[in-house]
């Protein structure tokens, strides 16, 4: 992985649709040079995004009364609530560098975070035919700890990923996350590795700078 210097941009829980404006914001800056490679990191209220893609069986029972936002990103339903990680990634992507190519670098230095916090973690390739594996399995239990969704619009990624921390886990349960009804979600604190936020923050902010 080469070196990406980011500016590190940092908020506490950010409404979806006001995230979803300054993201866009920050995209047109990136485009036009006007900023450099940027990684946001914030959480969500409780919300569920879905994708291009998504099912309607797959879409949570509404009972629950978590509002579903349709988004312009890769991927399927994701959660996002307090007790997550949301990182944006407004990168300029290079030359002969595809959107799959910064997944699957996005995947490594999530790996590469979540070992440093004490948690062996690893990415999977996707079997032909089966649903996309994109994002971050534990390693000794099978769980799904990250999920990411991005795109690129003229050469710059937008949206990123979410990373599981020590939020409720339940409304996981309420739908059909990442097109995967067997998939089983999990976040630190169930794999047992209790570290505050904070800690996290600077672990995974670490990474992305890391070469």
């Amino acid at each position: 992985m080469r070196q990406r210097p980011l500016s590190l941009v940092q908020d506490d829980l950010v409404d979806y649709d006001k995230a979803m404006e300054r993201m866009t914001e920050l995209v047109g800056e990136r485009q036009r040079d006007e900023r450099p490679d940027t990684l946001w990191l914030l959480g969500h209220p409780q919300v569920y995004t879905v994708g291009r893609r998504t099912l309607e069986q797959h879409l949570p029972d509404p009972s629950h009364g978590i509002p579903v936002v349709t988004t312009g990103r890769g991927g399927q339903l994701t959660y996002h609530g307090p007790g997550q990680l949301v990182g944006y990634l407004i990168v300029k992507l290079g030359e002969n560098e595809g959107i799959v190519d910064y997944v699957r670098e996005v995947e490594l230095r999530l790996v590469r975070a979540l070992s440093a916090l004490g948690l062996a973690a690893e990415r999977r390739d996707t079997p032909p035919g089966s649903e996309l594996l994109t994002g971050v399995w534990t390693s000794e239990t099978g769980r799904k700890i990250v999920s990411i969704g991005m795109r690129q619009s003229r050469g710059v990624t937008s949206h990123g990923f979410a990373l599981n921390v020590d939020g409720d886990l339940a409304p996981w349960d309420w739908a059909v996350p990442c097109g995967m009804p067997e998939v089983d979600m999990t976040s630190l604190t169930r794999e047992g590795v209790a570290v505050p936020m904070d800690q996290v923050r600077a672990v995974v902010a670490e990474s992305f700078e890391a070469g």
